[in-house]
């Protein structure tokens, strides 16, 4: 018998995208667990309320339950995945598998990063592999999608229908300022970009009207990444460790001075989330909050509510 083949319409987030409603995403990391409940724990909170959530990759140079398995488990329960593919692991033929793989799982949006360095994770001996830069993983993400072909010109069946994301990080543009590694990626074919936290409303404003004098707004959908940060320590963490974050040392204080900070970290992602909303060529923004997921779906309700 001949099954025929599916019909691939875009996901709700692409759908999002291109209606312009202002998105918002969220991000999960796979427990270090063989329980498929495990993962839903983590996810079930999110479905109706992000319009989708990234699968990290390896975060941290450190394993857990595979991406792509979470990826299709989350699809399984009506909650859609951005599934994150680093360059680091695999090499292109495990890669040009693991997107058809994905595909097939009902995967629509794939986010193409580098990876973070084994030496940094809990097993520093791990040989990377890198037989791809990201430049190149989107270009063959694109290839499939659009030629229908893997690079050995061998034709593939059914054509995975990818929304192809990659990331970047906010900074202030100087005079001269041209964004060249994120110019390689949208020419790669990138269509969104998530970036690294920034809860710098004023310096988003001047970063994506540069990119708009660049011509990549609105070639690529921007989403900032933001943060409902539990306590001052956590934030001057971030902003020390996790290279290219941006938090304003007026919001380190705020949270010094609360009774409560993580109610207090909530409220400055929420008031910030209705900043974003009010600049033009933000399409979004990705909520993060790394060791405080439970957070953020209650963070998302409020700031759709403020919304409207």
């Amino acid at each position: 018998m001949t099954v025929p083949h599916a019909v691939r319409p875009a996901g709700r987030f692409a759908q999002v995208i291109r209606d312009g409603v202002f998105a918002i995403t969220a991000e999960i990391s796979p427990p270090v667990s063989a329980d498929k409940a495990d993962l839903l724990n983590k996810v079930l909170p999110l479905k109706g309320l992000a319009d989708a959530v990234n699968v990290t990759d390896g975060a941290g140079a450190r394993a857990h339950m595979s991406a792509a398995s979470a990826a299709a488990f989350m699809v399984e329960c009506g909650v859609e995945p951005i599934l994150q593919f680093t360059c680091r692991d695999r090499n292109r033929i495990a890669l040009q598998s693991d997107l058809l793989g994905a595909a097939a799982s009902g995967v629509r949006n794939v986010m193409i990063l580098r990876g973070d360095d084994p030496a940094k994770g809990d097993q520093p001996d791990a040989k990377p592999v890198f037989d791809y830069d990201t430049r190149e993983l989107i270009g063959l993400a694109v290839r499939m999608r659009d030629a229908g072909e893997l690079p050995s010109g061998r034709r593939i069946a059914t054509p995975p229908g990818f929304f192809i994301g990659a990331a970047d990080m906010p900074l202030d543009p100087q005079p001269g300022w041209s964004p060249q590694a994120l110019r390689a990626k949208c020419e790669a074919g990138a269509q969104f970009v998530q970036t690294q936290f920034c809860m710098d409303a004023a310096l988003v404003a001047r970063y994506v009207a540069r990119l708009r004098e660049e011509g990549l707004v609105p070639r690529l959908a921007v989403l900032i990444g933001v943060a409902p940060l539990r306590s001052a320590r956590s934030a001057r963490w971030i902003r020390d460790n996790l290279f290219g974050s941006v938090i304003p040392e007026a919001i380190v204080a705020r949270l010094d001075a609360a009774s409560d900070p993580a109610a207090e970290g909530a409220a400055i992602c929420v008031d910030l989330i209705a900043e974003l909303a009010a600049i033009d060529g933000v399409a979004g923004v990705h909520v993060m909050a790394p060791g405080h997921d439970e957070i953020v779906p209650a963070v998302i309700e409020t700031a759709r509510a403020r919304l409207g």
